[in-house]
């Protein structure tokens, strides 16, 4: 199971990557950024696949890919292009972590 959740972390790096490079990318003008953007997608959709195919719930596989995503992504791009990172986002972020570990209980409960 740890390989599977290294796999997902991967896959959630790919999506950062890919994330990060659309906003370079400033709309496509710079069309060189469209290299990591399509590379980052492609490779993150296909590792989510194989976390899927490893066995880990859907719903948590996604939840995590999105909820880790989505913060990561707001930290670097406050680092990377100045993006507002305030407390009501961190607010959200925290909120969002609390419901992860409520689904990750959930998958272990019985069904």
């Amino acid at each position: 199971m740890a390989v599977t959740w290294l796999l997902l972390f991967v896959t959630i790096c790919c999506e950062v990557v890919a994330t990060l490079s659309l906003r370079a990318s400033e709309g496509f003008s710079k069309p060189i950024w469209a290299i990591p953007v399509v590379i980052g997608y492609v490779m993150c959709f296909y590792l989510l696949s194989v976390v899927l195919e490893r066995g880990m719930p859907t719903a948590l596989a996604y939840g995590v890919w999105s909820c880790v995503g989505i913060i990561l992504t707001a930290f670097a791009a406050r680092v990377l292009f100045h993006d507002p990172l305030n407390w009501k986002m961190l607010l959200g972020m925290a909120i969002m972590i609390v419901g992860i570990v409520v689904m990750q209980w959930g998958t272990h409960a019985a069904a």
